[in-house]
């Protein structure tokens, strides 16, 4: 399998990247197990909190591009993008534990979790337009609302990389967490939150991000659509070739 599927009696259900000769990118495969336990998970009771991890030495490298490009166009029934907009809808707590790689949907996947905990050392980059492409998952939104403008265009136009320290500054990693003990500590977080009234976390939880769910919900649409565009062109396509060529 390439994502392994837990859950506990207390009702965390831990979703675990797994493709480690990949450095975990994400397949089409990959995206389609994410939705369908993230579906499952909001309609299941007993499921109170969701962790999302990597292994402890890396969380995910992004898209598997070469697999993504056989998918067609960037429609509802596109893996990926059923899983952007799934993300997006949860309304359940997600806790993310990070370790090394973060690229990619390995990053904007993150705007959308309620706590992040994160090893030292890790590498968080948003390429996209080193690529020809634009940003994703409404990380064109979500970023700029969390770190500013400024900051925002240094890791979404540049596509600069930046370490958990840098993560833990400008707000997208709550907590920088030795790598010996990152994933039970995330655990032990998400077992707070299981402890909680479900009623009283799933509502403030709405309270918090309902304004920010229903834009993100359009920004994704408009992303998919220039991106989609972006995908086509010569630029792009020479972008691609080179990346291909590299590995």
């Amino acid at each position: 399998m390439t994502v392994n599927i837990s859950q506990n009696p207390e009702g965390v259900l831990t979703l675990t990247l797994h493709r480690p000769d990949k450095k975990n990118a994400l397949s089409l495969a990959m995206y389609s197990q994410l939705t369908e336990a993230l579906q499952q998970a909001g309609r299941d009771p007993a499921v109170k909190v969701v962790v999302l991890q990597g292994s402890a030495s890396c969380f995910s490298s992004g898209n598997d591009l070469q697999d993504f490009l056989t998918a067609g166009e960037l429609n509802a029934h596109h893996p990926t993008v059923a899983f952007l907009y799934q993300l997006n809808a949860f309304t359940k707590p997600i806790v993310a534990a990070v370790a090394g790689l973060a690229i990619g949907i390995g990053t904007t996947a993150l705007l959308h979790c309620d706590l992040v905990y994160a090893a030292p050392g890790c590498r968080f980059q948003m390429p996209f337009s080193q690529l020809g492409l634009c940003p994703e998952a409404a990380s064109s939104l979500l970023l700029p609302q969390l770190v500013g403008y400024q900051r925002a265009a240094q890791y979404l136009l540049l596509g600069e990389a930046f370490d958990t320290d840098q993560a833990v500054a400008m707000g997208l990693v709550n907590q920088q967490v030795a790598s010996t003990v990152l994933m039970a500590f995330a655990a032990d977080k998400a077992l707070a939150l299981a402890k909680l009234p479900a009623a009283a976390v799933q509502q403030s939880k709405a309270l918090i991000r309902g304004k920010i769910k229903r834009e993100a919900d359009k920004v994704i649409a408009t992303e998919l659509e220039v991106f989609g565009e972006l995908l086509k062109s010569d630029a792009c396509q020479q972008q691609l070739q080179g990346f291909f060529a590299k590995k």
